[in-house]
């Protein structure tokens, strides 16, 4: 049942909406792949991945791209000691896809920002869930070594945004998401919203700058049955529909479970201008 806002919760949450920001602590962008190189002063590495715009089930297409380890491009653009000075590493593409992404992870797990392909092949990809052919990857593509952390493999393409232009050290409040007055149910859609949605959309001002609108108002105008089949095959609900589906390296039990909790989320946040 969709839970209607109170006119008191609608300005106590626009409250925090006002004071909500994103804090830069260094915005870098990156430079041209030949500045790049020099700046290294290294050659760049061959870096084989299983591609998962390519990969589908249980079939894993690898790829040999180049590039350079992540930590080491943020040592030069970004200086010593960036990982002390933001809890979040950003990275903006040319599409308007913002992924935000937890400074240690890049610490616990290899991740590279590579600009060719090592066979000399166009650096392109088919976006084989967003119905796109031939994407162009560059300036740079973040990617990550799920060939020897398979782990990896289950979270699919959400965490390998191309296109990359810049890279910030940002520090995050969660409160647009999460506005005084919320149950406390839906910290778990919260932050499934975030995960699986907030690259390309946003939530009352918080997330990627891909698509316009606010998706909480999206979802709320949108018929129950509908919206979970735009979330779990989106070709079946819009043949023209370049947004992935949620990963299907995950059981579908799972896969539905979260975009039960992602819908339920979206229903009850109050929406702000």
């Amino acid at each position: 049942m969709r839970n209607a806002v109170t006119l008191s919760w609608r300005i106590a949450c626009l409250s925090v909406l006002l004071t909500y920001a994103v804090h830069a602590a260094y915005a870098a962008e990156l430079p041209p792949v030949v500045a790049l190189q020099k700046q290294m002063g290294a050659p760049a590495r061959a870096v084989p991945v299983y591609e998962p715009h390519l990969s589908v089930g249980d079939r894993h297409v690898a790829i040999r791209y180049v590039g350079y380890p992540a930590v080491d491009v943020f040592e030069r653009i970004l200086g010593r000691g960036w990982q002390n000075r933001a809890g979040t590493v950003e990275f903006r593409a040319l599409d308007g896809f913002v992924s935000r992404l937890p400074v240690r992870r890049f610490f616990r797990e290899k991740a590279y920002l590579v600009f060719a392909r090592q066979d000399g092949g166009p650096f392109t990809v088919n976006n084989i869930r967003q119905n796109e052919k031939d994407v162009p990857l560059a300036p740079y593509y973040l990617v990550w070594d799920n060939i020897s952390n398979p782990a990896l493999i289950a979270e699919g393409a959400r965490n390998w945004p191309y296109q990359v232009t810049d890279v910030n050290l940002v520090t995050l409040s969660d409160a647009a998401l999460l506005p005084k007055g919320l149950p406390p149910r839906y910290r778990e859609g919260a932050a499934l919203v975030k995960t699986h949605c907030l690259n390309c959309h946003k939530v009352n001002g918080f997330g990627g700058e891909k698509f316009e609108g606010n998706l909480a108002e999206i979802a709320k105008d949108y018929p129950e049955a509908d919206f979970l089949r735009l979330l779990l095959v989106p070709a079946a609900e819009r043949d023209d529909s370049t947004m992935p589906s949620l990963s299907d390296r995950l059981p579908e039990a799972e896969r539905r479970r979260i975009a039960g909790a992602i819908l339920g989320y979206l229903e009850a946040v109050p929406v702000l201008p």
